[in-house]
């Protein structure tokens, strides 16, 4: 009979000969980065950045292993009320016009956003304009905080509904950063993101709509949960409002403790992972490029599956 010694050295040494057990699988990268920006040497003087034209994106995308990306033009940027620009529209245009110039060197792999200020008189012969672009006539990017619209000001709330019928009448889906100004201190959360849904989403009913940012602007606090909250509350319930809405996670992880990691992981589940889309936002202002901001995303408890869907989610205007 064997020692209690021997069996136990057998033991080791056949679980040392054994193979190692498998890493891991990563996710693979996803086919689209939803949520990008190009930046024009005037405009990048403006607002303190470097220039970031659709070459300098392609090289961030192969180095991702990211197939396609969606360029959201940021020319709101030069009608930012803080600013007070002289003939804004003329650089609105523009900067369109230099992005739509841009995403037409790489039809295959770039689509291109128009962008406005939805409270300029001019915003909607803008989306006009845009919507005969063939570049831009796919969609509208609005950013509500720049553009410092307040959910509570009935004026806003009306120039924002016409917008929005604008690009619905148009046929363009919308990408919307719904959170309210930060540095003009204005309200948001469950309250502003209910009079959204309720006053403004409607006017777009035949469009898809992508929240970008989870409903926040990067990173992921109450704030942001509050409003959140109201479109997890909608698809709960089933509301026919949702059906066309998508989520962008754009920065949503970014410096997030394991708290805020969890309750993302249980947000991103309660809204479906098949209307939730990668974005990374523009590599500045401590944004991560592309490749680093899908590893900073694996850190959400989300299971391979999930991460998979997400990555291979592809929303019609993409498509």
């Amino acid at each position: 009979m064997r020692s209690a010694l021997v069996c136990a050295s057998l033991a080791i040494l056949a679980a040392s000969a054994a193979p190692p057990a498998p890493a891991p699988a990563i996710p693979s990268p996803p086919l689209i980065d939803y949520h990008q920006h190009l930046f024009s040497p005037d405009l990048a003087k403006l607002i303190g950045v470097d220039p970031i034209d659709a070459g300098k994106l392609i090289a961030l995308l192969d180095s991702a292993g990211i197939r396609r990306a969606l360029v959201l033009s940021v020319a709101y940027s030069w009608s930012n009320p803080s600013r007070n620009i002289e003939n804004d529209y003329e650089h609105v245009k523009a900067e369109n016009d230099w992005v739509s110039a841009q995403v037409a060197r790489y039809p295959d792999r770039l689509r291109g956003f128009c962008s406005v200020n939805p409270l300029r008189d001019y915003a909607l012969a803008e989306i006009d304009r845009c919507a005969g672009d063939p570049q831009l006539k796919n969609g509208l990017k609005l950013h509500i905080g720049n553009s410092a619209v307040d959910y509570h000001r009935t004026p806003d709330l009306a120039k924002l509904r016409a917008v929005f019928r604008a690009a619905n009448q148009k046929h363009m889906a919308i990408v919307i950063h719904m959170h309210a100004s930060v540095s003009r201190h204005l309200p948001y959360g469950r309250e502003e993101a209910r009079i959204f849904f309720d006053s403004i989403l409607p006017e777009a009913r035949d469009v898809p709509v992508q929240i970008a940012h989870l409903a926040g602007a990067g990173g992921y606090d109450s704030t942001t949960d509050a409003a959140l909250s109201v479109f997890v509350d909608a698809v709960t319930r089933h509301d026919p409002r949702v059906r066309r809405l998508w989520f962008d996670v754009a920065t949503v992880s970014r410096n997030a403790t394991v708290d805020d990691l969890r309750l993302l992981a249980l947000r991103i589940r309660q809204l479906g992972p098949e209307r939730v889309l990668f974005g990374s936002d523009a590599p500045t202002g401590g944004n991560l490029a592309p490749r680093e901001s899908w590893v900073d995303f694996l850190k959400v408890p989300l299971t391979q599956a999930e991460f998979q869907t997400i990555a291979s989610n592809v929303a019609p205007y993409m498509q």
